[in-house]
């Protein structure tokens, strides 16, 4: 397996792993946002045929207030189900993590995880080491509730 960071070609496969995985599905035009605008953040594992089998989208957040510190968001991160258990999504975490604090000088990263996805949880909290910092009700077009978490990423 190999992961590295997106080209515009790999959109399309990266689209295709969302749309297999998961409920919350974006537009090409907001993978491609992304890729332009957060090109070092975002990256994808490709299996040996080159085939994309997972994939991260992270950008850095815009709308900062006047005492916010700058930090990364993880829009979306899939591994197809066959992949999963190699410690793909763990590689992607850390890659992105690593340039958002290198290259953009992040304090720290944040996501949303549905309150129903014990895997990702397990990931995010026990391997990675985030913390739950709010609920967020309804945050899911289905109603369902997100934990807003985050990973400071100063050393």
């Amino acid at each position: 397996m190999n992961v590295r960071p997106i080209k515009v070609d790999d959109l399309i496969g990266m689209q295709a792993c969302n749309l297999q995985n998961l409920p919350e599905n974006y537009t090409m035009r907001y993978y491609l946002y992304h890729a332009m605008t957060w090109p070092s953040l975002s990256y994808v594992a490709e299996d040996h045929k080159g085939r994309i089998v997972g994939y991260i989208l992270a950008k850095m957040e815009e709308d900062l207030k006047d005492d916010e510190e700058p930090h990364g968001h993880v829009t979306s991160i899939s591994v197809l189900r066959p992949y999963r258990r190699l410690g793909l999504a763990k590689k992607l975490m850390v890659q992105s993590q690593e340039a958002m604090a290198s290259v953009h000088h992040a304090a720290y990263v944040s996501l949303h995880v549905r309150k129903s996805n014990r895997a990702a949880l397990s990931l995010y909290r026990d391997t990675l080491g985030f913390t739950v910092k709010d609920i967020e009700k309804g945050y899911y077009a289905d109603g369902e509730d997100a934990y807003a978490m985050c990973l400071s990423l100063k050393p």
